[in-house]
């Protein structure tokens, strides 16, 4: 029987590189998937995003659109049309 060698340390350096980048992988996806569900439930929150960073709430409308419901950005605007007029 032959003894065994030992791996070389750029395969334990790939290895452990694929772990992380898949433990970064999964974090990146649920924080993703976090925001978007707030977004998709929370019309306060997209309001938020709207006045700080309007060009990921562009991005929301249009997948919005893209996958079907194109009434959001309208009934949203509409929202905060009428409530800045109350304010």
């Amino acid at each position: 029987m032959l003894p065994k060698t030992p791996k070389p340390a750029i395969w334990k350096f790939i290895k452990g590189s694929a772990k992380t980048l898949f433990v970064l992988e999964a974090v990146c996806f649920a924080a993703s998937y976090g925001v978007y569900y707030r977004m998709n439930t929370n019309r306060e929150f997209r309001q938020h995003i709207h006045e700080n960073y309007p060009f990921v709430l562009d991005y929301y409308y249009k997948i919005g659109e893209l996958v079907g419901d194109s009434k959001v950005r309208q009934t949203d605007a509409t929202y905060w049309s009428a409530q800045k007029k109350s304010d």
